[in-house]
């Protein structure tokens, strides 16, 4: 699977909200500081996630970002999918064609639907 430093940073993210925010909402300059993530960054990341449910915000002086949903509720294949572009492992597994096209094998690869089976396994 292609995890780019979106799906892996959100998991960061995720899961230090879930460790600091049992009381209170946490300011992302703290996650960023703990998880070494630029605040900048966390903030895209906090954008996708907010409109997904995710995560809530809070303004103010006590303000920050806390989990909107118990953390035994989110799985890491609900952050990938917010995050990324594409649930599939392999190029070849994002067409519905038989002709991919994706690598020197195309159109006689044996194992590309054994990367279509496994892409919806891994998010089913």
């Amino acid at each position: 699977m292609r995890l780019t430093t979106k799906s892996r940073y959100g998991t960061r993210l995720i899961l230090d909200l879930a460790i600091y925010a049992k009381k209170g909402p946490v300011p992302l300059g703290d996650v960023a500081k703990r998880q070494n993530i630029s605040a900048k960054y966390l903030e895209q990341l906090i954008r996708k996630l907010k409109k997904a449910g995710i995560i809530e915000s809070h303004r103010g002086p006590f303000g920050g970002h806390m989990l909107a949903k118990s953390p035994g509720e989110i799985t890491i294949g609900d952050i990938v999918r917010i995050l990324e572009e594409t649930t599939a492992i392999t190029d070849c597994a994002e067409e519905d064609e038989q002709l991919c096209g994706q690598c020197n094998r195309a159109g006689d690869c044996l194992s590309r639907w054994v990367w279509v089976e496994a892409s919806k396994a891994m998010f089913d």
